[in-house]
């Protein structure tokens, strides 16, 4: 079943790391496959909920989880990355990753698909939807470098993180009613790997694209005089929003850090307490005691701390990466509108062929109205998606915290319950010989 685009389409159809650590960055732009990406979350929809239902954090995450199953149900295409795999060769190691798709499309010639992609075949699907959208929202990609401190080349944890960053980037595609019907998407789930490096090539050439890049340079020095209000508002949401969103990531990922150090401190802060009560017997009952709360309480603060860095650090490094990408967008906006704004003063100052340089000028208007209404559509799906991510993962880290706390809370009430004496007995324990 195809999916029916309620968007317009383009005319022409061609195919932050925080401040406190980025001195510790290890640029390895050599190998594409090293990427640092925050884990995956789940996408929700964050509508209001009524007064009837239950509030607490557990009920509102399963109400956001139930609207997201809803709306999966008009889903046409499916896909999934896994199973990662390490390649070696004589000048290069890398990781590939199998890219599973299910779909009822009528324009794909089979219903499943298994094909293996690289790093740097994500980068070029994501360059070529850029290309051919220049003003749509395409989801960002995992960073290429590594932080030191934070993963190894091609660990466990890292290769984990990698893949759930292309899961989400491919059907986040795959949701998008003009990006997910693109040629280059569908040779990208479809084509064997050889088949792809030849679709590859057929690209434009290095001089054309050089030929692109100067014009847009170009644009861009030039400026737009006649920018609509609409697009300065845009403009003025997402730096606030960059600026907020990077804010919340550095503080989470400090606290992060901190509660780690912390952690670390604890569990060497219990058996202290075990040690001390061999040596001191009428409190030896009341250190052991208080030695098996701090030990759960510190698989408490593990998990929940686990928890922090797998659920809420992912979505704001994430929105922080979408924030750039929405700058870019606007940009690109802009140049359309800068290089429409000089070919009409061109024509209204200099000598020139009016008629070709009028049938250019035409073409440019109707480039310029694409390029807005493809962004104001797009602006309002972005902004959706953001705050049903948001809601989500605040929903989530909210109910964590509830149950750390509370857990924490009994295991402390238990021990005071259990060092409990009733008066007679304090009164026979003092009037012992």
């Amino acid at each position: 079943m195809s999916r029916t685009i309620d968007a317009v389409v383009s005319p022409t159809q061609t195919n932050t790391i925080p401040a406190d650590i980025s001195g510790q960055m290890l640029d390895l732009d050599e190998d594409d496959d090293l990427e640092v990406f925050s884990k995956d979350s789940t996408l929700a929809d964050g509508n209001m909920f009524n007064a009837s239902m239950q509030t607490s954090p557990g009920s509102m995450v399963n109400q956001c989880k139930f609207e997201e199953d809803e709306e999966g149900d008009s889903k046409d295409i499916f896909i999934t990355v896994d199973n990662p795999e390490s390649h070696v060769t004589a000048i290069e190691t890398f990781i590939t990753y199998r890219v599973l798709t299910k779909t009822t499309r009528s324009e794909f010639d089979n219903s499943e698909y298994e094909v293996r992609r690289r790093y740097q075949d994500f980068l070029w699907l994501k360059g070529k939807l850029e290309e051919a959208h220049s003003t749509l929202i395409v989801h960002p990609l995992p960073e290429k470098f590594v932080v030191k401190g934070m993963v190894e080349r091609f660990n466990g944890d890292f290769i984990a993180t990698r893949r759930k960053a292309l899961h989400k980037f491919l059907n986040r595609i795959a949701d998008h009613p003009i990006l997910s019907c693109s040629e280059d998407f569908k040779v990208f789930l479809s084509a064997q790997a050889w088949e792809l490096t030849t679709y590859k090539k057929q690209g434009p050439g290095f001089l054309s694209r050089m030929g692109e890049t100067v014009r847009a340079v170009a644009n861009s020095v030039r400026g737009v005089k006649n920018r609509p209000e609409e697009f300065t508002a845009i403009q003025e949401y997402v730096e606030d929003f960059s600026n907020k969103i990077s804010s919340l990531d550095k503080v989470t990922q400090r606290i992060v850090k901190e509660q780690k150090e912390y952690l670390e401190e604890l569990k060497e802060y219990g058996p202290t307490y075990t040690l001390w009560s061999g040596s001191e017997e009428e409190l030896a009952e009341q250190l052991k005691g208080v030695a098996g709360c701090i030990e759960r309480c510190c698989k408490e603060t593990e998990e929940q701390v686990g928890h922090l860095s797998d659920t809420l650090v992912p979505v704001l490094h994430e929105y922080v990466l979408c924030a750039e990408t929405l700058k870019a967008v606007l940009r690109r906006r802009d140049n359309i509108q800068a290089e429409f704004e000089a070919k009409n003063e061109t024509l209204a100052t200099k000598k020139v062929d009016r008629d070709a340089l009028k049938e250019e000028i035409d073409k440019l208007e109707d480039r310029v109205e694409w390029a807005n209404n493809a962004l104001k559509g797009d602006w309002g799906r972005w902004q959706r998606s953001m705050r049903g991510d948001l809601k989500s993962a605040f929903f989530s880290t909210a109910e964590k915290n509830v149950d750390y706390y509370e857990k924490c809370l009994a295991v402390w009430e238990t021990f005071l319950l259990s060092q409990r004496t009733e008066p007679s007995e304090e009164t026979d324990r003092d009037n012992t010989p």
